[in-house]
């Protein structure tokens, strides 16, 4: 099958769009950290967590826009490294557990974050206006 450019920038929006959903809606899942650490969090992890808490969702709200794309996505890739790091070494997930996910669902987020990395956000962006 022959690569056909077609589809891309649908693509690309598309993948913009489901990944920054789901930014959106882990960095409103921390905001209960506001009003105070979980017990057994330590105050550094507590910081971290409310600075994601803020980041996640400004990322998303960029790639919604399609504006500084590969630069959003290179710092929603810093997180979901980081969240593989945690789950696999910190709380010794696996890969996938019998009742549920472990990382695979960061690394796939990592995937299409390189992938936005790699190829922009299409030309349905505000980064193709910039240029």
């Amino acid at each position: 099958m022959k690569n056909d450019p077609k589809y891309q920038n649908g693509a690309l929006l598309f993948l913009r769009l489901v990944l920054a959903a789901i930014f959106i809606v882990a960095g409103y899942a921390k905001l209960p950290l506001w009003n105070g650490p979980i017990e057994g969090m330590s105050e550094t992890m507590l910081l971290l967590m409310k600075f994601i808490s803020i980041v996640e969702p400004l990322g998303a709200i960029a790639l919604i826009a399609g504006f500084l794309t590969k630069w959003a996505s290179l710092g929603l890739a810093i997180i979901m490294v980081g969240a593989i790091f945690i789950l696999q070494f910190t709380m010794q997930t696996g890969f996938s557990t019998a009742t549920g996910a472990g990382w695979n669902f960061p690394l796939m987020l990592l995937a299409g974050c390189a992938i936005l990395m790699a190829f922009g956000a299409g030309k349905w962006a505000i980064d193709s206006k910039r240029k």
